[in-house]
């Protein structure tokens, strides 16, 4: 009878807040449809707004704006349209950039995680922390930091010249490979603590069960470890590749005006009255859809690797 009452009790608990959970989330549902939802209609709106001539936007409707990311009509807009290869080139350059300071962000964070997460566990928060504590200085001054470090006259060039391996400095200023570093630098620990997460939730077992059965080191890490931390893997890449993607003070004060990338671009565009603000709202869509496209892959792996699980 006791036991029936405690059992009715605790279902009654669970439930006490059943009638207003809705509203329990109300304030979450006011701050995205205000910092989230509204915003990207507000930009979805401009991109469909004409540019006026002196700078700002005239509200007569057109596909203009996205016209002139795919079509080149000469300056007055009276010729035959061509393909406007300048911005598709700059969305190109963006996805193969963000794309190389994944792969290179999953090579050095993949066996970075793996360590850390087999320390003892007294010892993993002061390794989480040696990870993390660069980045709790301004994201502005540390890229300004590693262009100090890679110029010309910089540590680096001094360091090496002392050293004798180079001669003359190593231009690495307004190049790719700049970029590049950027990136890594700026994006290496959202790598590192989601497949850390996963390798600390493996089961070890399973890798000492393989090499009992005479599997190689390399066969265990393909067959068993990868695909159990996979999950981390894929957030990972997710979370390094699509902030690397909109990227913009890495390119711009890395890389030059030749290593335009698309964050670059956007701002460009919302600069003083010049601006293009229909098109640069344009381009944010794009890259947004974009974005979204990543995301669902990344959903639908997430699905398939519970179905795979159960």
């Amino acid at each position: 009878m006791a036991g029936l009452t405690n059992n009715g009790g605790s279902k009654a608990s669970s439930n006490i807040f059943g009638g207003i959970r809705y509203w329990l989330l109300a304030p979450s549902w006011v701050v995205i449809g205000v910092f989230l939802v509204m915003p990207v209609g507000i930009m979805l709106v401009y991109s469909f707004l004409t540019k006026e001539f002196r700078g700002g936007v005239i509200w007569e409707f057109s596909i203009a704006a996205y016209d002139q990311f795919i079509f080149d009509r000469g300056l007055f807009g009276d010729e035959e349209p061509a393909i406007e290869w300048t911005y598709i080139v700059i969305f190109a350059r963006s996805i193969w950039q963000a794309a190389i300071a994944t792969v290179l962000c999953l090579l050095i964070g993949f066996p970075t995680a793996y360590f850390i997460a087999t320390r003892p566990p007294s010892s993993r928060s002061a390794w989480l922390f040696l990870i993390t504590v660069p980045y709790w200085v301004n994201l502005l001054i540390r890229t300004v930091s590693m262009k100090f470090l890679i110029r010309d006259s910089g540590p680096l060039n001094q360091w090496l010249r002392n050293l004798g391996v180079i001669d003359s400095p190593i231009h690495l200023i307004n190049t790719d490979i700049a970029v590049q570093l950027g990136l890594f630098y700026s994006y290496l620990p959202f790598m590192v603590l989601p497949i850390y997460a996963s390798v600390e939730r493996y089961n070890f077992t399973l890798s000492e069960a393989a090499w009992d059965l005479y599997a190689s080191r390399w066969t265990t890490l393909r067959e068993v470890l990868l695909p159990a931390v996979k999950p981390g893997i894929i957030a990972g890449c997710i979370l390094v590749f699509v902030p690397s993607l909109g990227a913009f003070l890495a390119p711009d004060l890395l890389g030059g005006a030749k290593n335009f990338m698309i964050g670059s671009l956007i701002e460009e565009q919302f600069k003083g009255n010049a601006g293009n603000w229909p098109f640069g709202a344009a381009a944010s869509m794009i890259l947004l859809t974009m974005v979204l496209i990543v995301l669902m892959f990344y959903s639908r792996q997430q699905s398939r690797s519970e179905v795979e699980g159960h």
